[in-house]
């Protein structure tokens, strides 16, 4: 197979070059998610069990086509052996929750190490975590219930697959399906919850619900501040090409990064798919939008049709350029990291996790999205590859299919 024939004809669909904030990160927005918020989830999740960093590889081969200096991909689909970035967000945003309730409950501070001792397990049983997801973001929900000795219920929709559904069951989640789309079980976990006493632990924040997902937030900064350690001594990457959905995962790395680097940080460029493109639209509107996902993407884990509002306040002050790209190439991209070409490491990549890689590939291709970006020969990239397969079976179909046709 030649990588490049498979990979290089990936198109900008949508291009927004959005107007950011210079200078350092703003202080209005240390409420939505602060250093100190950061800091606190990253040294819990580093306690947990069987915690280490995933892999940052460089893609040699990769940069090359893209005409870039370097690429550094963060592989995610060993974390916690949940298959995904979300095992960081999830979980944590649930041990939260179960703070503030068992803190309530007891009329006592609660700490995590009070929680994780099993000190307060016969009042953890009484309290049931309820969130909505496409599947990465249950699966990490359902696997800190499971740590904390909570009970979990987890809505999905009408087109999230069979396996990502059975992995949650594994981890002792009751799961119900509906008809409709992710934002469609998005509201109907929060009507449920309200009728029977549960407590949402959802990524994406909405009016009267922003609690929670600042600490999801918080907790995907674990693998930022692996990222940097694990950059010691190479050049600091001047743009980030990441994965849209609701937000959460860019709002994250945007703040961790604007916090870190101030005026000088890198550009942050959020990629969707053209069929849910809710964060280029809102960035379009200089507004929190909604847009109809009437087809559903090959890259479930953005098929998102409604921004997080909260991440939409960091990302349209610091997010640098909005795009969307097609389906088309998706599985040619999860083959070519699949083949490590030539020389590059071997990654199992799924769907939503190539969605950085496709952008990059098809910014670096189109000269006046390139030339508004600043993207040349000179630029060194960071990818986030969000997760590996996380459906073994569909992403065996997925690769199966490209070789055969």
């Amino acid at each position: 197979m030649s990588g490049f024939d498979n990979i290089a004809s990936i198109s900008v669909k949508k291009f927004h070059n959005n107007q950011t904030v210079s200078g350092p990160y703003p202080e209005a927005l240390n409420s939505i998610l602060g250093a100190e918020d950061m800091a606190e989830a990253q040294d819990e999740i580093r306690q947990w069990k069987d915690y280490e960093p995933t892999a940052l590889y460089s893609l040699k081969a990769a940069a090359d086509i893209a005409g870039v200096a370097s690429i550094s991909y963060k592989d995610e689909g060993t974390r916690f052996g949940l298959g995904s970035f979300k095992a960081l967000g999830g979980a944590y945003g649930l041990l939260k929750l179960l703070q503030s309730e068992l803190s309530r409950k007891t009329g006592q501070s609660v700490s995590f190490e009070d929680i994780r001792s099993g000190q307060y397990d016969s009042l953890m049983s009484e309290i049931t975590a309820v969130t909505a997801t496409d599947g990465n973001h249950g699966r990490s929900v359902a696997w800190g219930a499971k740590m904390f000795g909570c009970k979990c219920r987890i809505y999905i929709h009408s087109d999230v697959s069979q396996g990502r559904q059975r992995a949650m069951e594994a981890l002792g989640a009751k799961v119900t399906r509906i008809a409709g789309n992710y934002d469609a079980s998005v509201q109907r976990a929060a009507t449920d919850a309200g009728e029977n006493g549960w407590h949402v632990v959802s990524d994406t924040s909405y009016e009267g619900y922003k609690i929670i997902p600042k600490y999801v937030l918080a907790g995907y900064s674990v693998m930022m501040a692996e990222v940097i350690f694990q950059l010691k001594g190479a050049p600091k990457p001047t743009h980030v090409f990441l994965q849209g959905g609701v937000g959460g995962l860019a709002s994250a790395v945007c703040t961790f990064l604007w916090q870190k680097y101030g005026a000088d940080r890198p550009k942050i460029i959020v990629v969707e798919p053209d069929r849910a493109p809710c964060l280029i639209a809102s960035a379009v509107a200089g507004k929190p939008m909604k847009v109809d996902v009437t087809e559903e993407t090959i890259m479930a884990g953005l098929s998102c049709g409604e921004v997080s509002i909260l991440s939409w306040e960091i990302l349209g002050q610091g997010a640098d350029g909005f795009m969307t790209i097609a389906d088309s190439k998706v599985p040619n991209l999860m083959l070519y990291l699949a083949g490590g070409q030539q020389g590059d490491p071997k990654i199992v990549a799924g769907e939503s996790a190539v969605a950085g890689l496709g952008g990059l590939l098809a910014a670096a291709r189109n000269k006046p999205v390139a030339s508004a970006l600043g993207l040349n020969a000179d630029s060194h990239i960071l990818l986030i590859g969000t997760e590996g397969a996380t459906d073994p079976e569909l992403y065996q179909q997925i690769i199966d299919g490209v070789k055969q046709g």
